[in-house]
Formats: structure tokens, sequence, C-alpha cells
């Protein structure tokens, strides 16, 4: 697919305008080149500048044939010293301070842009702020990476079985995939079976699965940069025992709500306590450790942000997640995940698959 990186570079200037920022914009958030100019690799540089004419792309050798490939309209600078090429480039057609950079530059960085323009001016995240709002295109990347993960999922939950550890269903599910047509993991697969479920964030070990046990799958495929999400807990080998069911439904609960509550011009923070209304009800609200979700696209964790302290509204064409969870420490834990797109319709979720609390490994 391609997208209209000039017209987005066209739009962001105008948006820096209003804001009162000066150009040139100093751009090295790789996910925001990228959105800009449709430059995927590890390093570069994306000047921004007071005219189209002025942009500018910076890179090394590595990418240069690369970066011509993905940014035909752009002008390339080709340095290993990437920034500090950059910043010379500019002091040499004449440009004076002051110029605006992204919040996240080094110290280094900075100070050596202090040193040829003086300080410069934090550009408010205006490019992020263009980023989640998904054109079409880029939500039929999510819609896909998104079915992909729902269908490896399913091969992955046919084929597990007591004894499997949590380290091989990780990779068994990333080689699914890439079966099904995935570039990559969009971000380091979560499996946590027993005690583990009810650490949010567990790290896959070679600890066994066993009878009985809780198992939580967090993961996502990477399709051309753009990154799925979905989690879904399992019970291992018997059925569940009231307990389980109990912490499942509660949890389900809330996040069904939750996602039908995802309505454009609903507020980001009445979503979450939306769903922790219902977590509270069920006797759970305690053992709800995080965020309520987060937006999915270029980066498994860009903005909005849904949670307690959250702010703004939801729009039309946004992405993100919904992921309620509850973690019992020493016996286990659920979460339920799906990321979705927000149209003027409504909820669209992409993650298709069961919810139920399904026994696995009989």
């Amino acid at each position: 697919m391609r997208f209209d990186h000039a017209a987005r570079r066209v739009a962001v200037r105008a948006s820096l305008a209003e804001h009162g920022v000066p150009l040139p914009l100093i751009v090295t958030d790789l996910a925001n080149v990228r959105w800009l100019s449709g430059f995927s690799g590890s390093n570069a540089v994306l000047v921004l500048g007071g005219t189209p004419a002025d942009d500018l792309l910076g890179t090394d050798g590595r990418y240069r044939d690369q970066a011509a490939a993905e940014s035909p309209d752009l002008p390339l600078l080709i340095d290993r010293d990437t920034l500090v090429s950059v910043l010379g480039r500019l002091t040499a057609q004449g440009a004076e301070g002051p110029i605006a950079v992204e919040a996240g530059l080094s110290m280094a960085e900075l100070a050596h842009v202090q040193r040829l323009f003086g300080e410069p001016v934090i550009a408010p995240p205006v490019v992020e702020a263009a980023r989640a709002i998904k054109e079409a295109d880029e939500q039929a990347l999510l819609e896909r990476a998104c079915g992909i993960t729902a269908a490896a999922f399913e091969d992955l939950a046919a084929g597990i079985r007591v004894g499997d550890t949590e380290v091989g269903l990780a990779r068994r599910l990333e080689s699914l995939f890439a079966d099904h047509g995935a570039h990559d993991r969009a971000f380091a697969t979560i499996v946590g079976t027993g005690p583990h479920s009810a650490i949010p964030h567990h790290q896959p070990l070679p600890v066994a699965l066993a009878e009985g046990d809780l198992l939580v799958i967090d993961a996502g495929a990477l399709v051309d940069g753009y990154h799925a999400d979905m989690t879904r807990t399992f019970v291992v080998g018997r059925e569940a025992e009231l307990w389980q069911r109990d912490l499942h439904a509660g949890v389900l609960a809330a996040q069904q709500a939750a996602v039908a509550a995802c309505l454009v011009g609903a507020e980001f923070v009445g979503v979450d306590a939306l769903a922790r209304a219902h977590l509270r009800e069920a006797g759970l609200e305690e053992h709800f450790t995080h965020g309520l979700g987060h937006g999915v696209g270029l980066r498994i964790h860009e903005a909005p942000g849904l949670g307690a302290r959250a702010t703004g509204t939801i729009r039309a064409n946004m992405a993100f997640t919904v992921e309620p969870g509850a973690y019992l420490p020493g016996r286990g834990g659920v979460r339920i995940e799906d990321t979705l797109v927000v149209t003027d319709a409504g909820p669209r979720v992409l993650t298709e698959a069961p919810r139920g609390l399904r026994v696995v490994g009989v």
C-alpha cells in the first residue's frame, strides 16, 4: 500500500503553525519518521521544513537504496552520524534558531542542537495525534494483522497439551504468525500459566503447563509495520473450578461493557470507569492493576490511552485495545483483550476469536 506521505507532511506543517511551533522541525521518533516519509529503517532523521521543498530525510549507507525506494519524493542525506550531519546541512543552508525538536532527544543530541541553534522548542505531539486517526489503508493493515493473530491463536489452542512449556507455546505461536503471512511478531509474546497468569507482563519460562492451570496468552502479529494485540485466557487439562469461572466471568463482563461503550465522543476515562465498575460489582476491582487499553498502529503502544487518568474523547477511526484483567497473586489471573477501530457506527472489533474460558490440552 502506498500512503500519501507528502499530504501528511503538509497537514502536520499546518498543525504546527496553529500551535505556534517554529520550523524546521527535527523528527527523530522512528514511527513518526515512517508515518511522514514511508522510510522504515532503524536510523533516520526527518527535517520538516518551512515549505515542502525544504523537507529532507537523513539516514546512513546501509539504507541508501531502501530510503530511495520507500521515500522517493524526499532528498536524501547519507551519513552514519545522521543527526549531526542533518543539523550541519541546515546551518550550511543558513538556517537560524529557534528550531523545533521532538521530545525524547538524548542529552548529547539536545546539547548539539543547542550549540548550533540555541534553545530549541519542544514540539507538542502533533504527529502522534495525527497518527491516532487511522486512514482506511491503515485500518486494512491492522485488520489483516489482527485476523492473522486470531487465526494463529485458534491453531495454537487446538494443539496445546499438559506438559507444554510457556516458552515453547510462545515460539509456536510466533511461528504460526509467519505461517499465516505476518512479517514478524508485534511484541514479545506473553505466556503465563498457573500462578504466572497473575503476572500481567510475565516473560515466558521453560515452565510446564499443569492440569487445572489458568493460562494467559497475550500476543500479536505485525503486518507492514502495523501491530495487532490480543489476549485470551484458557484453563488447562480439565474443566475450570468455580473460582476460575467467576474470575473469568467478571473480567468478560467488564470487557464487553467497555467495548460497547467505545463510541465517538465518549470520554476515555469514562470507558475505563465503566470497566472498573463492572469489576467492582464482581469484587475484582482491586485486582485490576493496569490501564484499560492503548492505541495501536506503527507502535504497539501509542495514542490514545484508556485509563483512570486518561484525557480526551474517542474520535472516529481511532484504533486501540480494551483489555481489563484481574490477577490473584499466587493463584492465577485472567485478561481478555481485543483490538478495535471505532467508526461512526460504533466499535468494530478486529480480533474476532472466542472469548469464553475454554479448556485446552484434553
